[in-house]
This record gives structure tokens, C-alpha cells and sequence, in this order.
């Protein structure tokens, strides 16, 4: 008899989007996470590992919100002073 392949523990991650900021949260094996993580340092980014339960990384990478934009902080207007050299 063949023993069965248990894929977890669980992750969930950010997927980064062409065109979007924030991504996608996904799920994958902890065995799949090492390479993916191997293949391409940083450019995934780690909500949560080591959850042992299937369904409990689904429903995690269900509820998490995609980070919004960052944008810059407005800049100051120059300060203009006529007549004063």
C-alpha cells in the first residue's frame, strides 16, 4: 500500500498583480511555499504559515484584504517672497 502525500502544513501569501498594487491572497503547501520563496526571494509576501488545517488557510486567505496603494506624501508648496533678495 502506497502511503498518502499530506501537503501541509499550510501558507497563505500576497500574489503581487501586473498593474495592481496590494495582490491577491493565495494558499500553497509549505513544501511549495520553500521554492516558490527559493526561486524568487521577496517577491511574495508571508501572511501566515504553519496553519495545519486546510480550510483555516482557505478562510484566512478569503478574509485578507488587499493592501491598498501607498502613495507619496503631498509636498509642501514653495515659498515664494517677492522683492526680497
Amino acid at each position: 500500500m502506497r502511503a498518502i502525500d499530506f501537503p501541509g502544513p499550510w501558507v497563505v501569501y500576497r500574489m503581487p498583480l501586473r498593474g495592481k498594487d496590494g495582490g491577491n491572497a493565495a494558499l500553497c503547501s509549505q513544501r511549495e511555499w520553500d521554492e516558490m520563496d527559493r526561486a524568487q526571494p521577496g517577491r511574495f509576501t508571508l501572511i501566515q504559515s504553519g496553519i495545519t488545517n486546510e480550510g483555516e488557510a482557505e478562510r484566512l486567505a478569503r478574509s485578507s484584504k488587499p493592501v491598498p496603494p501607498q502613495t507619496a506624501p503631498p509636498m509642501a508648496a514653495p515659498l515664494i517672497r517677492s522683492g526680497v533678495v
